[in-house]
């Protein structure tokens, strides 16, 4: 067994993409980098000293009509924004502390789009569907199946293809550390393992096997109306290319940042930063490239077994190693989107 950086002439997508991931180089990126840590690190020092010093929370006023379906009905004596308003999808690609109420069971279609590269025409989509069953205060398994498609005609380093295929499966695990409905911020742990088939940024066959690990932190900012998201993210994994064989190993991190508003109940709107840093080998070993993603961020309640979520993020900062030119659109896409639908039960 090879491992190896490059598969023939044809580049294929980094492994694996953590949840809306797109990653993306040192020298001028590493100005927005450090803003965006630096905002990372003030939110986090804010749940921290929070927790740390703040009294006890006294009960709130009665519920209003919830912000996302994802909500459920409040625990006894307690109807305040934790119960009214579930975190989960509010920030756009980073994810809230929230896991739903025991027994809720919630079906998801995440659809992520990255657009753009350098020179010729790159289009690639990939779809991640899951079951989300919880099963307790602190517990929830998820899980799921990919498809994926690609439309990319005269991109450098990429063979033109069109498909859409099944490309793989995974299983979401969360457990709630720590639950912002009795405590200052939230922090929940999450893992998904997965297998894939196809590579979703170039389409081409593959055998993939990783897993994708993260510390989801959230805060209520302004009671009822404004919160915020702090999110570590770290993929590992290894990868086969079916045409030659030959295997590589390749791992990413992310720093994720966001902030939402409740203009009124059933809408939310903020902003969402994302730090992402490549990196060949699976712990970490050598890195490759990085950028940073920014974009508006949404949610809306359609009713209360429907909602829908979504952002647009441009990069707008990044180079692969090696390479002088600004933006990092050899490794990674110049845009990317994410539209989620949540169907509750």
């Amino acid at each position: 067994m090879q491992d190896d950086e490059a598969i023939g002439d044809v580049r294929t997508s980094r492994l694996p993409r953590v949840k809306g991931g797109v990653f993306v180089s040192r020298k001028m990126i590493f100005a927005h980098g450090t803003a965006a840590a630096v905002v990372s690190a003030v939110l986090l020092a804010s749940c921290i000293s929070a927790f740390a010093g703040e009294q006890p929370r006294q009960p709130f006023p009665e519920l209003r009509t919830p912000l996302n379906g994802g909500l459920s009905k409040p625990a006894h004596g307690l109807s305040s924004a934790h119960a009214e308003i579930d975190t989960e999808h509010i920030f756009g690609f980073s994810m809230g502390s929230d896991i739903g109420k025991p027994g809720e069971i919630e079906v998801e279609f995440e659809n992520v789009g990255a657009f753009g590269k350098r020179s010729g025409t790159y289009a690639a989509w990939a779809g991640l569907n899951q079951a989300k069953f919880t099963l307790s205060d602190n517990f929830r398994i998820a899980p799921g199946f990919a498809l994926s498609g690609q439309r990319i005609n005269g991109v450098p380093g990429l063979a033109d293809h069109q498909d859409l295929a099944f490309s793989g499966a995974a299983v979401e695990l969360r457990y709630k550390l720590i639950d912002r409905a009795v405590a200052p911020f939230g922090l929940t742990l999450h893992a998904q393992p997965g297998w894939s088939r196809i590579d979703d940024g170039s389409g081409m066959h593959i055998e993939q096997y990783g897993g994708e690990f993260a510390a989801l932190f959230d805060r209520e900012l302004v009671k009822d109306r404004l919160f915020a998201a702090f999110n570590v993210w770290y993929a590992t994994g290894g990868t086969r290319e079916i045409a030659t064989n030959l295997w590589r190993h390749d791992s990413e991190m992310q720093l994720q940042a966001a902030i939402s508003y409740a203009l009124q109940p059933a809408l939310v709107l903020g902003l969402g930063v994302r730090y992402a840093r490549a990196y060949d080998g699976g712990g970490l070993d050598r890195f490759a490239g990085d950028a940073v993603f920014a974009g508006p961020t949404f949610s809306y309640t359609i009713s209360k077994e429907i909602g829908i979520s979504g952002t647009w993020q441009t990069q707008i900062a990044g180079r692969a190693a090696g390479d002088s030119r600004n933006l990092n659109l050899d490794q990674f896409e110049r845009h990317q989107a994410l539209l989620r639908i949540n169907l509750h039960f």
